[in-house]
């Protein structure tokens, strides 16, 4: 990665939900990295994609609903690991996974992901990963047909192959996410996962007998018919990407579909929900 990038790290009172509104508004100008932690967010963009004035349309900044403060800084390609080991700590869920980066050490779990945290979403530490990671402990996958959309750094993707599914589709629209998935799937000596850069229209004629939809509500409700779909009718469906509040307008679309919800898992507000017919 040749680029310089110029970070910004936004401390945000209450955090929520001024982190979501203020990532879909930078998302909107350029930014193309976002790391949420426990002040805030720090959020990356090109320094060929900048400009001195860029946050000066970004709402969020100027409402009195929130307290929001910002330090800008650029990152020179040489420092760009030391940035990530600054931000990116390991983690466990139910110390049975690990998720961390190469420069951590090993905690000998059960299942150990290695992610290069580059420049993508999806590095275990948001909560809706983690939650997914959770209701995939749950399931049995052994040669199962797995969807991972929305997939990030390839995480979810990784994880299911771990416990045995197999084939399994990645896919993302955005092409960092893309690379990055293919670099990690690599990385992790994973032999069954395809990594697509794309859309939902990528699933025409597709089957699968569990999909993993880690997005954000508004994309979950425009893509959930593509999804069903493709869901086989024993099939398993597993959302995340949304709050609490979003659970009745979540799921009014898929009980369309006849599926029901099988089980939540909430963190922070954050919900993800396992769905069965």
């Amino acid at each position: 990665m040749d680029n310089i990038y110029i970070s910004y790290t936004f401390k945000i009172h209450p955090k929520e939900p001024a982190t979501e509104i203020l990532v879909a508004e930078l998302g909107e100008i350029g930014f193309e990295s976002f790391v949420e932690n426990e002040d805030g967010l720090v959020a990356y963009i090109q320094q060929t994609d900048w400009n001195e004035n860029i946050l000066a349309d970004v709402f969020i900044l100027n409402s009195d609903e929130f307290s929001i403060s910002f330090e800008m800084e650029v990152i020179e390609q040489t420092n760009w690991n030391s940035e990530w080991e600054k931000n990116f700590n390991p983690i466990q869920v139910d110390d049975l996974v690990s998720i961390r980066a190469p420069f951590h050490e090993n905690p000998n779990l059960k299942y150990d992901i290695v992610i290069e945290p580059k420049m993508s979403f999806g590095t275990g530490h948001h909560e809706t990963t983690h939650m997914m990671v959770q209701h995939l402990l749950d399931l049995d996958l052994t040669n199962k047909k797995v969807l991972d959309m929305g997939c990030g750094t390839g995480i979810l993707a990784i994880f299911a192959e771990m416990k045995g599914a197999k084939p399994i589709d990645a896919i993302d629209i955005d092409n960092w996410c893309y690379q990055n998935s293919v670099e990690n799937v690599e990385r992790n000596n994973c032999s069954n996962i395809d990594v697509y850069e794309g859309d939902a229209s990528l699933l025409i004629n597709k089957k699968y007998d569990v999909i993993i939809a880690n997005i954000n509500r508004n994309i979950l409700l425009n893509d959930m018919q593509a999804y069903m779909n493709c869901l086989n009718d024993d099939g398993t469906l597993l959302l995340s990407g949304f709050y609490q509040e979003d659970i009745p307008i979540i799921d009014a679309e898929v009980s369309k579909y006849q599926f029901k919800i099988d089980k939540i898992i909430e963190r922070n507000n954050w919900v993800a929900l396992k769905y069965q017919k």
